[in-house]
């Protein structure tokens, strides 16, 4: 089956879920934020001066890594997102040379993309229940075609924070989980206790499961058609720590196909919608757990696209 059947298969179930989520009573059980009823950046009011000051002090080894994947038309995606880039040489194509006192010569580039293809960034204004968006926000009153009038991407502040890794490759001892293999939050905490990680206010987590490493170069399709993922138990769970964002190795956080009578993405209603906390997804965090480290400073500056819903990233682990 190919990535766009099978993606699209799960576009559809996505689409059955939400209809069934759509009931009058969803609407009606949304509370308005800790950050206030106007608050349009969530988990971002997490970072602060002194968390900046605590996660610069994680920086040991001098090293930096890059978290994002490097992206083309090829990159499996979820169906219909695609990147196309065009190379152009604007007012001398052909190789005339642009007279600026000397022969002056240049490229331009022009695409044509979705901001949610390869490692990116979750919006507020991405995921909602029933039409309802983080804080209470109707869909209808937010996001005209024209770009989200409320909660874009182009509104975030810099992430920068302490980062850690939650490998849970590892704790099952393999090199890769398999395609729906389900996270549960039992596993989660045996895990954090083994490898003594500490989740703190304000953190990044970020799941590795070998998924990126095993499967987006040998076997693209499978990549970006399925994938192992977490259960919407550990996205509470995390909630309840008040960290800033939740990532993954994979392209969709949540476990694809979700479990017989389960609802697919709904770590993504949890975080998103009723905590307005910030998704991470295709995060490359493989490099940096084989240099010894799964603590780190996490830094991230999208760009600002006014209105933007998604943003392709390439945020930067220091250590």
């Amino acid at each position: 089956m190919s990535i766009a059947t099978r993606a699209a298969g799960a576009l559809t179930a996505l689409g059955l879920s939400l209809g069934v989520l759509a009931a009058p009573a969803f609407a009606q059980d949304c509370e308005p934020s800790k950050w206030g009823a106007d608050d349009e950046i969530g988990s971002a009011n997490l970072v602060t001066e002194e968390r900046v000051k605590l996660a610069a002090e994680l920086i040991k080894q001098g090293k930096t890594r890059p978290l994002g994947i490097v992206i083309d038309s090829k990159t499996p995606a979820y169906p219909p997102r695609g990147v196309n880039l065009q190379v152009v040489q604007p007012n001398h194509t052909g190789g005339k040379p642009i007279d600026l006192g000397y022969a002056a010569v240049a490229n331009d580039d022009l695409a044509q993309l979705w901001f949610g293809v390869g490692s990116q960034l979750d919006g507020l204004g991405h995921f909602g229940v029933g039409g309802t968006f983080y804080n209470c926000n109707d869909w209808a009153d937010f996001a005209p075609i024209t770009g989200l009038t409320k909660m874009g991407t182009h509104n975030v502040p810099p992430l920068v924070g302490r980062a850690v890794i939650i490998d849970m490759a590892a704790h099952a001892g393999v090199e890769f989980l398999e395609a729906g293999h389900a996270i549960p939050l039992s596993d989660v905490q045996e895990a954090i206790e083994q490898q003594n990680v500490e989740i703190r206010e304000g953190d990044i987590v970020i799941f590795y499961t070998g998924w990126t490493d095993a499967k987006l170069e040998s076997a693209p399709q499978e990549w970006g058609s399925t994938e192992p993922g977490i259960l919407p138990d550990v996205a509470e769970f995390l909630a309840e720590q008040n960290v800033m964002a939740v990532g993954a190795d994979t392209w969709g956080l949540d476990v694809v196909p979700a479990p017989e009578g389960g609802k697919l993405f709904y770590a993504h209603a949890v975080l998103l919608k009723d905590n307005g906390i910030y998704i991470l997804e295709t995060m490359n965090v493989g490099p940096v757990l084989r240099d010894g480290v799964n603590e780190f400073m996490f830094v991230l500056g999208q760009a600002r696209v006014r209105g933007a819903v998604q943003m392709i990233i390439n945020p930067v682990a220091l250590y």
